[in-house]
């Protein structure tokens, strides 16, 4: 059963109450397994042809009302604060926004802990400070509806004025859907209250809408701030993205220098995810890899770790458990529901291979992060600070992320083990910053108001 077979099998249109029609559909709609697409950048030099463009790409966004149906391919478009202020969105719509989204993420280098090889210096082009004005992404199926879909997108933009493209980025898995460390990916996802989808029996409630889209009740009982106009900020959300490079080979050395045969490999590699390769969560299959359970949606994200409260399965310090303790005991309370985040990674480059080393990262594999969340810049920063690059929450001092943290010497990851833990040296970081941008991803009304500078 495939992911999208699954949501549609347990989706009840009696059991919406949100206005999915001026939703974007990227907001709610997963992408499909495998997976092809694009990520391009534009930057906006003239107000009126920057309106006029987004207007008419308006016309190709498909709302989430249909977010369950079959797709060969769609498009989201979010913008980011300098993109709103080149586009003459009125400075008091543009105060209302949160202070993190106003500076950029550039300018946030210090709270991301984007410093040393991360900094702002070394990024991309395309990701300079104001350079990003409008990301667009588009998802397909295969390379054919890409082409359809791009085609239109490119001659939109050819039609333009006004409108510069800065950099343009192809992505793509296959049915896999696996990561550049060849680890399935984005398995686990929020079920949003309201749109229409019950989680399995032993998965995870329901999160309130407005932790994800503007405008609704959040988990707190209250919507959370949202820009203004109404016309603006309601039915939007906030996007994170970073692009990151991928050292591939050095994860296969360092796992190689750790380990006496495949097998050792194989497990440390899970220990520090937190899965198996499959995608079978440690918690349901400690041992070894259990590739069907890691290829059936309706149970490999079906578990808590309130069987494995010592991290003896699935450690404290392994990154899928970082990022979301579901129900473990953390030393620094924390509400772990208003940190909860959309996935629409992306991966690019070669495929995984166990052979690679070192000598094989020339840069060309890699990962576009990318979440949606209502409280997206609140969260990334908490994440960055808290739960990525330090390890006191879960009693591991400075201990960082071993997958995305940028590691400092030695570079260490806790394993609890009976009688003792066993730690391991020598983590080094890989995952490197290339670039990013804290991104608007407005309603499909909003869209419009904006394009027809509805203000004046």
């Amino acid at each position: 059963m495939t992911f999208l077979t699954d949501l549609k099998a347990r989706f009840t249109r009696d059991h919406v109450t949100l206005a999915l029609d001026d939703i974007q559909a990227l907001i709610l709609r997963s992408r499909p397994e495998p997976y092809v697409g694009v990520h391009a950048m534009l930057h906006v030099d003239e107000a009126e042809g920057g309106r006029a463009l987004l207007l008419r790409m308006a016309e190709h966004i498909p709302s989430a009302a249909g977010w369950t149906d079959d797709r060969d391919a769609w498009m989201g478009v979010a913008i980011s604060f300098e993109g709103l202020k080149a586009l003459g969105v009125p400075q008091s719509s543009l105060a209302s926004f949160p202070l993190p989204f106003q500076q950029g993420m550039a300018g946030r280098a210090e709270q991301l802990r984007d410093v040393g090889g991360n900094a702002p210096e070394h990024w991309d082009e395309a990701f300079q400070p104001g350079t990003c004005h409008i990301a667009l992404t588009i998802y397909a199926r295969d390379e054919v509806a890409l082409k359809v879909a791009l085609d239109q997108a490119m001659g939109e933009l050819e039609r333009s004025h006004g409108v510069t493209l800065v950099g343009q980025h192809a992505f793509g898995a296959d049915a896999d859907a696996k990561n550049p460390f060849g680890f399935r990916d984005s398995i686990s996802q929020p079920f949003v209250a309201g749109s229409g989808v019950a989680p399995l029996p032993g998965q995870e409630r329901p999160i309130a809408a407005g932790e994800f889209i503007l405008g609704e009740n959040s988990e707190t009982g209250k919507p959370v701030a949202m820009p203004e106009p109404p016309e603006l900020g309601r039915n939007g959300s906030f996007v994170v993205l970073r692009k990151y490079e991928s050292r591939v080979g050095a994860f296969n050395d360092y796992i190689r220098s750790q380990a006496q045969d495949e097998a050792a490999e194989e497990l440390l590699a899970a220990k520090m995810v937190g899965r198996w390769r499959s995608g079978a969560p440690l918690t349901l299959a400690p041992e070894r890899d259990d590739t069907e359970l890691g290829a059936d949606p309706s149970r490999n994200n079906g578990f808590d770790f309130s069987k494995d409260p010592r991290g003896l399965m699935c450690p404290h310090a392994a990154h899928m458990r970082r990022l979301n303790p579901r129900d473990s005991q953390l030393t620094i309370m924390t509400d772990v529901h208003i940190h909860r985040i959309i996935r629409r990674s992306s991966t690019f480059g070669p495929k995984w291979r166990r052979e690679l080393t070192a000598s094989d990262d020339t840069g060309e594999r890699g990962i576009f992060f990318i979440f949606i969340s209502a409280r997206a810049y609140d969260t990334i920063e908490f994440f960055q600070q808290e739960w990525i690059n330090r390890g006191n929450f879960i009693d591991l001092a400075e201990e960082r992320d071993p997958v995305v943290g940028l590691q400092e010497p030695p570079g260490t990851f806790t394993m609890p083990q009976v009688p003792v833990r066993k730690r391991v040296d020598g983590v080094t970081t890989f995952n490197q910053l290339r670039g990013g941008e804290y991104l608007f991803m407005p309603s499909l009304g909003a869209l419009r108001w904006i394009g027809l500078a509805a203000w004046s």
